[in-house]
């Protein structure tokens, strides 16, 4: 059996060379390669993408448009005229209402939740960073907002300004935004006092932009991982009101709206129900899979 030596030279390049690997190697390779390794949120990550070209592109490669009416196709089955999901009431083809009601969802999920984000990041951090009279007067406008019902705040919207569909995207939005400056003025507490904002202060930088150089930026992680939680959560939030009557309105539709009127006709036309119910089910669980391993890739504590 013949053995390999190497030289000492070579040795201390070998290591110099992993050493340089494992420097070389940030904190956003390591949860990259963390996540990569958790197979339920790569399947997620998958689904949700076939999920979104599907609700970009679907739309425009159905035989029917979602507000075509075919008076000869009412109640038809899966199968049937070329309606592969079937149809509604109307004679509307249900996959083309489908494609369209998940892009209408993801559009409300993805804006309200951009929209909580800036406020809620820009509030939370603020508050955060200055503390005492500042932090105690900002937290209780949160807790004040917070007391409020959310039907009722979104009602004394749409009384206010009219029902519209841009209006869905600032009523959910200004209600989710409360949580998220929660989590960032906790997370910017505990971040303030970190010797790197120390140095900071020590070279003359303002407030703002120690806020907006140093503590956003270091808020990443938890603001990614709460991001992809909130989006079902907003979803759920349009899905309720359309439920209820009081979010997209006709002709055109969204997946609550979907599911609402499936449950209405569910004895004459399940499918109706079903379908839009196994999109719903799908899209939530790949959003609470992506969350669930991004929260576990940058967990500092699983390192």
């Amino acid at each position: 059996m013949t053995r390999i030596v190497l030289a000492p030279g070579s040795q201390r390049g070998a290591a110099a060379m992993e050493t340089a690997a494992v420097k070389g190697r940030s904190l956003w390779d390591d949860a990259r390669r963390r996540l990569m390794r958790n197979r339920a949120a790569v399947t997620s990550m998958v689904v949700l993408a076939l999920l979104l070209l599907a609700a970009i592109v679907g739309p425009y490669l159905t035989p029917y448009t979602y507000d075509q009416i075919n008076k000869n196709d009412v109640w038809a089955h899966p199968l049937v005229n070329g309606h592969l999901f079937g149809a509604d009431s109307l004679g509307r083809d249900l996959l083309a209402r489908l494609l369209i009601g998940l892009r209408v969802s993801l559009a409300i999920g993805v804006v309200a939740t951009a929209v909580s984000l800036v406020i809620g990041v820009a509030w939370g951090a603020t508050a955060g960073y200055l503390g005492g009279t500042a932090d105690e007067l900002m937290m209780r406008i949160v807790d004040v907002l917070y007391s409020l019902p959310f039907i009722f705040f979104v009602i004394l919207l749409m009384v206010t300004f009219g029902r519209n569909f841009i209006l869905m995207f600032l009523a959910i939005g200004a209600v989710e935004w409360l949580t998220m400056s929660r989590i960032v003025r906790g997370q910017t507490v505990s971040l303030k006092h970190k010797e790197f904002i120390e140095a900071a202060r020590a070279a003359g930088l303002s407030q703002t932009a120690i806020i907006a150089r140093h503590i956003v930026p270091n808020l990443l992680g938890p603001v990614v991982v709460y991001v992809t939680l909130t989006i079902p959560a907003v979803i759920m939030a349009e899905s309720f009101l359309s439920f209820l009557g009081m979010g997209v309105q006709e002709p055109l539709t969204s997946l609550g709206t979907l599911i609402s009127v499936g449950a209405q006709d569910r004895d004459l036309a399940p499918w109706l129900l079903i379908f839009p119910s196994v999109v719903m089910v799908v899209t939530l669980m790949s959003f609470n899979f992506i969350g669930d391993g991004l929260r576990d890739a940058i967990d500092p504590k699983d390192r």
